[in-house]
């Protein structure tokens, strides 16, 4: 082989190992920074929900119950039993982040995020590109990655897997 040829194959092997490297990195700094990044906006909105422990604020019910439309179809319609929505979506904002901090359940929480993502794209439609859109991205992410090696969930898969 040419001294050309070998350079270039050495050149090449330092490529692949660094992209290896980035790669391997990336792979366990991504699944903790999306959990994060998804998480936040869903917790900070549970915060307000709330006025004590399991009391609903008057303004998440009044939200719930009189300002809040699903736009469909051209038309807006009123949300359906308000009070039990209010307080089940003030609920799942605070446990289904809080499962994707500490990766538990990850899979789930992020189905269960997608799902509220949708229903909020009902509600706001105008928000798709402002935030709707990059939480549907990380949910879709963080379902098909998975928790990654920083979770509770690997451990537990880490746990099981042993003889």
């Amino acid at each position: 082989m040419s001294p050309r040829h070998l350079l270039v194959d050495r050149s090449a092997r330092r490529v692949r190992g660094a992209v290896d490297g980035v790669a391997k990195l990336a792979t366990r700094v991504a699944p903790p920074l999306m959990r994060l990044a998804l998480a936040l906006p869903f917790l900070r909105s549970g915060l307000t929900r709330w006025d004590g422990f399991l009391v609903l604020s008057p303004g998440t019910s009044y939200l719930f119950e009189d300002q809040f439309k699903l736009h469909v179809l051209g038309a807006e319609y009123g949300l359906p039993v308000p009070g039990q929505l209010a307080w089940l979506t003030a609920c799942a904002e605070i446990a289904l982040p809080v499962l994707l901090l500490v990766g538990l359940g990850t899979r789930f929480a992020a189905l269960a995020l997608l799902t509220m993502t949708a229903v909020i794209q009902l509600v706001f439609p105008d928000g798709w590109a402002n935030f709707h859109l990059y939480w549907a991205a990380l949910a879709l992410g963080i379902t098909t990655t998975g928790p990654g090696a920083l979770s509770i969930d690997r451990w537990i898969d880490r746990a099981v897997a042993r003889p």
